[in-house]
């Protein structure tokens, strides 16, 4: 026999070879696995009528697992008690599964569709030195607007219906990369502060004035708020930004039609 053959008929390459199909194999099923930590198991349109029809596919979810967050705290998953459990405020348009839903009440704050959030952490987001890591040029004092770039800081903010409805009152810096992530608007029916991410923002040097064009001057007075007026959680940014990007859709009624 050939040096390294065990019989005639294989040699240690072709066991290596086996073996490493065996272990590529076991680690695309242990990575599909680790992949159902969060989101499963999913619910099935089944679930309302049945006791929670459960939806987790081959492979199952694994055991839970706890993990330490940078910041000192812990996050256990999957878990039963981080499952989102808010009723949807919408209903079917139909009877069968898969139907579309239509909403029930305000959906740009319902969280339905292009609105829709998840429950994250209601804390903000840390610096590496455990900052929080979004928050306005107020708080920021060693940043500033790059004077090639338009200040809008005084600007009138026009929403889609070409009506002014805020002004921005500051800029809010992300120190980690650092970048605008938000500016701070002095709504004008109401007084209110709140935010607008920059990324739905057009600013006009020439014209002086800042547009979002995802929703209504009207809309503005409904924007969700801030707990604490210098700092935004995780939580608030995701409804904030749910809110105009649900606007895209539910802002006037013409956007719900086909385009067609």
């Amino acid at each position: 026999m050939p040096t390294g053959a065990f019989t005639g008929y294989i040699d240690v390459a072709q066991v290596v070879l086996y073996a490493f199909w065996i272990f590529f194999f076991g680690l695309i099923i242990y990575l599909h696995r680790e992949n159902k930590r969060e989101g499963y198991p999913l619910d099935s349109d089944r679930t309302a009528r049945t006791d929670r029809v459960k939806v987790q596919g081959f492979p199952a979810i694994p055991r839970p697992k706890t993990f330490i967050t940078a910041h000192g705290g812990a996050v256990d998953v999957p878990s039963d008690v981080r499952q989102d459990r808010r009723a949807i405020a919408a209903v079917a348009v139909e009877g069968h599964p898969g139907s579309a839903y239509q909403p029930t009440g305000n959906p740009m704050l319902d969280a339905v569709g292009p609105a829709s959030y998840a429950m994250r952490a209601d804390e903000p987001d840390l610096t590496i030195d455990g900052r929080p890591k979004i928050v306005p040029l107020r708080v920021a004092t060693d940043y500033h607007v790059d004077t090639r770039s338009p200040n809008p800081i005084g600007l009138p903010v026009y929403g889609g219906d070409g009506v002014v409805g805020a002004t921005v009152r500051d800029v809010w810096v992300d120190l980690s990369e650092p970048q605008i992530r938000y500016y701070e608007l002095e709504v004008a029916a109401n007084g209110r502060r709140v935010l607008v991410p920059a990324t739905f923002t057009t600013i006009s040097r020439s014209r002086g004035r800042v547009t979002v064009r995802s929703i209504m001057s009207h809309h503005f007075a409904d924007v969700p708020g801030l707990q604490n007026p210098d700092r935004v959680t995780l939580r608030e940014e995701d409804r904030i930004c749910g809110y105009y990007g649900g606007g895209t859709l539910y802002a006037e009624e013409s956007r719900l039609g086909p385009l067609l």
